[in-house]
């Protein structure tokens, strides 16, 4: 019996770990996808992320002196920012992608 109870408890801990892994997978490809579509941009001007994406809905200076355009959105109610590092030269520096997919 008790043996039964450890195979049985070793089977359902197996499957549990498996189907993080899934999840863990599909989050990433996920990510992986998001940083590609935006990296897209870096080198470019912020002008043809606005043609893209719209008006921001936010802009500020950083500590280094760059604007950062914010556009905040929702998917399923979950909401996504994307952030853009703009240098004085209007071009995209870099970008910080938070809950999109």
């Amino acid at each position: 019996m008790k043996k039964f109870k450890l195979i049985l408890l070793s089977t359902f801990v197996m499957i549990a770990l498996s189907g993080c892994q899934t999840i863990k997978q599909k989050t990433d490809a996920i990510v992986e996808k998001e940083n590609i579509k935006l990296s897209k941009y870096i080198g470019k001007s912020i002008s043809e992320v606005q043609i893209d994406l719209g008006k921001s809905d936010e802009s500020f200076k950083n500590d280094k002196g760059n604007s950062v355009f914010v556009y905040n959105t929702k998917k399923y109610g979950i909401p996504c920012e994307r952030r853009f590092e703009v240098d004085s030269n209007s071009v995209v520096v870099g970008f910080v992608s938070n809950g999109c997919f």
